[in-house]
């Protein structure tokens, strides 16, 4: 998925990734990093779907609009 398809929303999910994911490498207590990186992983699904749903909105506005629309 490039930079392009992803959703507001899903920028913001991959913006709190990456601050995760920098703090993570900072911490000297792994436990703590270990959890941070599993946070990351949780908001970069988010991320996704976030982007996967923009997209079906999209989708379902188009075929709306068409269907609204003469036939040719």
């Amino acid at each position: 998925m490039t930079i392009q398809q992803i959703s507001q929303r899903g920028k913001q999910y991959l913006k709190t990734v990456e601050t995760l994911l920098h703090v993570a490498q900072a911490m000297t207590d792994r436990a703590i990093a270990g959890q941070l990186k599993a946070l990351a992983d949780d908001y970069q699904r988010r991320a996704e779907r976030a982007s996967h749903v923009a997209a079906a909105k999209i989708v379902a506005r188009s075929a709306d609009s068409a269907e609204g629309e003469p036939r040719m």
